[in-house]
């Protein structure tokens, strides 16, 4: 029968590349180790690992066990704090995955709000870069609720938070390309370098496509990783930004502009399944606080 100790095993051997890494992770000597993870491929049926001359890498077998066995792990954790929690032993963990930018922009006030609630409540934040790897997180266990963009094709609960409102951020000082309307047109920038983000950020996928429907492809004249720093350095003149709104700050030195046609995306909590107590609240609490629009200072 399959333990979690095989499983954890498993999971810290792929996650070092390294069986004597694992090993002195986990406490426990090499032998050790790999009798266990052969206890666990005899009981499975077949190799979950290759072994390399300086790494191990999943098999085919292993890569679909893989998230299994972390969200096994990541279960079993929960239930021991569950169960401390009962006891009176401690008050609980809430673990909360994300994406960069809705860690920025939707996240702070809501998390104000749960730490003045529930001060007891220990909170470990994740963020992704992508949407995808927060679906995939997810999915594997990772969290007890994950917040951004809605998931496709998701099985477990999902709730609806509200439409994300994007908009171009320019220099105060630079060209009117709104005319004085604050809405501007895509593609009269066509033109101009664009303040981008990284590959594999999310939005960098956001902006390609919004320009795309626009008929242009974005010159990148910088790229960037942080959601933070796109609105900044548009602001300071490299080249227009397309941000969400909610990620202004107050008093924030730049001009604002709403794309013609409007640029959105909806966001969501969702989870594996029904939500416990816990996560229910905290839930509950992100709708009330989600303030997907612009600044008061930028309306």
């Amino acid at each position: 029968m399959t333990s979690l100790r095989q499983l954890e095993y498993l999971v810290t051997v792929v996650d070092t590349g390294s069986f004597t890494r694992a090993a002195e992770l986990l406490h426990v000597t090499q032998p050790a180790l790999s009798h266990q993870v052969r206890a666990l491929e005899k009981g499975v049926g077949g190799p979950l690992l290759e072994r390399l001359p300086r790494t191990v890498r999943l098999t085919p077998m292993g890569r679909a066990m893989l998230p299994h066995a972390r969200a096994t792990l990541a279960d079993a954790e929960r239930a021991r704090c569950a169960a401390r929690q009962a006891s009176g032993l401690e008050a609980g963990e809430l673990q909360i995955a994300t994406v960069y930018s809705v860690g920025l922009g939707v996240l702070p006030a809501a998390l104000r709000v749960w730490r003045r609630e529930r001060p007891e409540v220990d909170v470990r934040l994740v963020e992704f870069r992508h949407a995808d790897e927060l679906r995939d997180a997810m999915a594997s266990g990772e969290a007890d609720v994950a917040v951004g963009p809605v998931p496709p094709g998701w099985d477990g609960p999902v709730r609806e938070l509200g439409t994300e409102e994007f908009v171009v951020v320019l220099p105060i000082d630079g060209p009117r390309e709104d005319d004085g309307t604050g809405v501007v047109d895509l593609a009269t920038l066509a033109d101009c370098a664009w303040v981008h983000y990284a590959p594999g950020n999310g939005l960098a996928d956001l902006v390609d496509q919004a320009c795309a429907a626009a008929g242009f492809q974005p010159r990148a004249a910088v790229r960037t990783e942080q959601t933070a720093a796109a609105p900044v350095l548009a602001a300071a003149g490299l080249g227009p930004a397309l941000v969400p709104a909610n990620v202004l700050p107050e008093g924030f030195h730049g001009r604002v502009l709403r794309p013609e046609p409007a640029i959105r995306r909806t966001l969501a909590a969702y989870c594996r399944s029904a939500p416990d107590p816990l996560t229910s609240a905290f839930i509950d609490v992100v709708a009330g606080e989600c303030t997907l629009g612009l600044p008061e200072g930028h309306r």
